[in-house]
């Protein structure tokens, strides 16, 4: 039986329809973008599609991906964190200083952890309940943080740390960095919950329209706050693994961190107004910054051209945010 003229016009219309709605969604699109990228460059260099390649690169993008988890979530409330590079390095330096002199791992973990809550929990009363810019907020706790860690190490590394702390950071599971996977498995825990949880969920409604969700007693401050917590936290947790990692602490890791987290996040979906974005579009924003910044790598690009190409990439993704918002409005 074969279909008449309208019949296939209105299954092209479908099939149309179904692209349009696939390609609205930013996780979609940054699917295809990252599988272009691929593509081009293992037909550019041969040295592009090897295991150390991509053991390096997942390796190398875990601390983003993993800070990106509660930046994701923080943005999508309302709010932003341009702290967190200098939390990780605090914590990093933090977690090796205290081990080298004497502290359990374990507990010397645990402090340190501890020290990013403390933080973050600075950065969002001082946003709540003083009413700062959490712009003017946070880039006053970045250097305060970055300070801190320069003055505990003098501006040296924190090193001859015991074998034990690097198992984490340098064994492998399944035949894989265990760093990845604490990675992967923290980022399917972060979308689900922000997707899911009644809680998270709030963030939404904080960040589409405040006055509303008061008006409708969701706890804005509260739910804010626990934001920058998590951040804040997760960078601790990011800066503790990356000290696992190279068994060291090291005071000037992290710098222009908080650049490469916004532009990811902001690439992925998340609105810097508020109110949109998810975990999952985050990662594949992750995954897309540190593919570009690999392949120019592999192209010999110079590093300095690295960080003006992440620049670049920001004020596009950020300026085609706000005309899908005009459009939408």
């Amino acid at each position: 039986m074969s279909l008449t003229h309208s019949d296939r016009r209105t299954s092209e219309t479908r099939i149309l329809a179904l692209g349009r709605r696939v390609l609205a969604k930013r996780e979609a699109t940054l699917a295809v973008l990252i599988l272009v990228i691929v593509l081009v460059m293992s037909q550019a260099t041969p040295h592009f599609l090897t295991m150390a390649n991509f053991r390096a690169m997942t390796i190398g993008l875990s601390p983003t991906a993993i800070i990106a988890i509660g930046m994701t979530i923080l943005l999508v409330s309302g709010g932003f964190d341009l702290s967190v590079g200098s939390v990780l390095a605090l914590c990093s330096t933090s977690v090796a200083l205290m081990i080298a002199g004497g502290l359990p791992i374990a507990v010397s973990v645990v402090c340190a952890l501890v020290i990013g809550a403390l933080i973050g929990l600075a950065n969002g009363l001082i946003v709540t309940r003083l009413g700062v810019n959490p712009l003017v907020a946070t880039l006053g706790t970045m250097s305060v943080a970055r300070g801190v860690a320069l003055v505990l190490t003098e501006g040296f590394s924190v090193s001859n740390l015991p074998a034990a702390f690097g198992y984490i950071g340098g064994t492998n599971w399944l035949g894989f960095p265990a760093i990845v996977w604490i990675t992967l498995a923290l980022v399917v825990l972060g979308d689900l919950a922000l997707r899911h949880t009644r809680y998270l969920r709030q963030a939404y409604y904080i960040g589409g329209n405040e006055k509303a969700a008061r008006l409708s007693g969701i706890p804005v401050d509260a739910v804010r706050c626990a934001a920058y917590v998590l951040t804040a936290l997760l960078a601790a947790l990011a800066g503790i693994l990356l000290a696992s990692r190279l068994m060291s602490g090291t005071p000037t890791a992290g710098a222009a961190l908080e650049l490469q987290v916004l532009a990811a996040a902001v690439i992925g979906g998340a609105s810097l107004r508020g109110g949109e974005g998810t975990v999952l579009g985050s990662f594949f924003g992750v995954i897309f910054v540190a593919l570009i910044n690999n392949a120019m790598t592999m192209l010999a690009v110079s590093i300095y051209w690295q960080m003006i190409v992440t620049g670049c990439v920001l004020i596009v993704a950020v300026a085609i945010d706000m005309l899908l918002r005009r459009r939408r409005s």
